[in-house]
């Protein structure tokens, strides 16, 4: 982001309002390729072709907030594969992480991996510091630190059957598979920052916490998120575009102060539900409204969301 919108940003997250509207959009690898022209590997292993796709976008789009804008990622294998993943790249496909604990047993004896040295995640660090005074020449700085959060870690190591099911019957393994995987996050990201003044934001994606009830959420997930979002930054940003109902009044409580939700729950009712303690980026459609919609579609959808808020 550029130095203005960061400030934007920060006072949209005191409750100040601008006029025009700030719009913004969590931008990554499934969405880039496509529209730039270029095969999701391609995009993947080209330094060139992954710098040359962002920046197109923020020249076709100059007046957007892309967030956290240059994501360097591995799509779902990033955080995976320093924990031993077998990671699969199709040449047009997502890639993904192929299940890495087969027994419950192997929890017990799990090591938290070191990001400096495992899986993919020098590559991610690599990557970046080689685009960094390329993206500072475009007068934008790398401004969060990202992960997967870690129900969506441990639903890839394990599978998401078997990881929803171990919730239920296996509680103390599940409790050291989510620590083991939390303390690895905080060295992440630590290290992130660390190796980037510049970044004064968190951005954390975890669907997974939206497929379990407000018990299981309060039990497995709050601790862990709580944890992670105890740290000194000014936006603390979380994804979940699974079900939030359940578990949206504990976001304030864990830090979060910027939330982008599915389309399952209303805005008005988010904003109630979240006891208007934090700023929402959301929610119109991304899919069926915002790729796949019309013009007209999109503005229409703008319309009825803002006439849904009309204290903003």
């Amino acid at each position: 982001m550029k130095d203005d919108q960061w400030k934007r940003l920060l006072a949209t997250l005191d409750g100040q309002v601008h006029d025009p509207l700030p719009c913004g959009f969590i931008i990554d690898s499934p969405w880039l390729p496509g529209w730039y022209g270029a095969d999701i590997a391609e995009y993947l292993s080209s330094e060139s072709v992954w710098l040359d796709a962002n920046r197109r976008a923020l020249e076709t789009f100059p007046d957007v907030w892309f967030l956290p804008g240059f994501w360097s990622e591995f799509g779902m294998c990033t955080e995976p594969s320093a924990f031993g993943a077998r990671c699969v790249f199709p040449r047009n496909e997502f890639p993904f992480a192929d299940k890495a604990i087969r027994n419950l047993v192997q929890i017990a004896d799990m090591k938290t991996p070191n990001p400096c040295t495992d899986g993919l995640l020098p590559l991610v660090l690599y990557r970046l510091k080689w685009a960094q005074p390329r993206i500072e020449e475009l007068g934008h700085r790398i401004r969060f630190s990202v992960s997967r959060g870690p129900f969506n870690i441990a639903s890839f190591l394990m599978g998401m059957t078997e990881f929803l099911k171990a919730l239920k019957t296996r509680p103390e393994l599940m409790h050291r598979l989510l620590r083991v995987i939390t303390d690895f996050l905080k060295g992440w990201h630590d290290l992130q920052r660390s190796t980037f003044p510049s970044i004064e934001g968190m951005m954390i994606l975890d669907d997974i916490v939206g497929f379990v009830s407000e018990r299981d959420f309060e039990a497995y997930a709050l601790p862990y998120l709580r944890d992670l979002y105890q740290t000194d930054v000014m936006v603390k940003f979380f994804h979940n575009d699974a079900a939030c109902a359940q578990s949206i009044r504990y976001y304030p409580e864990i830090g979060i102060n910027l939330f982008n939700p599915g389309v399952q729950t209303t805005l008005p009712d988010l904003r109630a539900l979240s006891g208007h303690r934090m700023t929402i980026l959301g929610n119109i459609p991304p899919l069926n409204v915002l790729a796949r919609g019309t013009p007209e579609d999109v503005r229409a959808a703008v319309r009825a969301l803002l006439t849904q808020t009309p204290d903003r």
